[in-house]
């Protein structure tokens, strides 16, 4: 069995611009998610700057996944917040030369943590492509279920994907 890594979960700083900027604009990651124009570094600048760090306020969370070294490995998002239903969607990206070592498990269990124990949030869902067994089998790993799949939710420009509807409740 692996051993999952110590991480920390922390706001964006200034110093992030550039690893934001780089997977804001990594269009292989755009098929995955709801993104698919490239963000200036002007854009993400102001972003950063802007950005309360209260999901109350922003209605999302944006938040850097560090290792036990303090070097960023990831990012991880609470977005689509409902402050009256008590959800938000969670995304995740590691670093591609940070992935398969346990990160992504570390950062999914801390910010479910977060949100049942710090936000009182009652229930994550993440809206993943159906191909995506990777990321399937981590959010199942970590209490997810499959609770519904959704025809042609992704387009790719070219085709529709399925994606898979996941939840977890607190």
């Amino acid at each position: 069995m692996t051993t999952i890594p110590k991480i920390s979960l922390r706001a964006l700083e200034p110093e992030d611009l550039d690893l934001l900027y780089r997977i804001e604009n990594d269009d292989a990651l755009w098929r995955v998610g709801t993104t698919n124009v490239p963000y200036s570094r002007y854009v993400l600048r102001d972003y950063i700057a802007n950005s309360s760090s209260d999901i109350y306020a922003d209605r999302q969370l944006r938040l850097m996944i560090e290792d036990e070294n303090h070097q960023v490995v990831g990012i991880i998002d609470l977005v689509n917040f409902d402050p009256r239903h008590l959800r938000a969607e969670v995304g995740i990206v590691i670093e591609e030369s940070s992935r398969r070592q346990g990160y992504a498990t570390a950062a999914i269990r801390e910010i479910c943590r977060y949100a049942d124990q710090i936000l009182h949030l009652h229930q994550l869902y993440a809206i993943i492509d159906a191909d995506n067994h990777p990321a399937i089998n981590l959010f199942r790993k970590e209490n997810f279920n499959i609770e519904n799949t959704l025809r042609h939710w992704l387009s790719t420009g070219n085709e529709y994907h399925e994606a898979v509807l996941m939840q977890t409740f607190f």
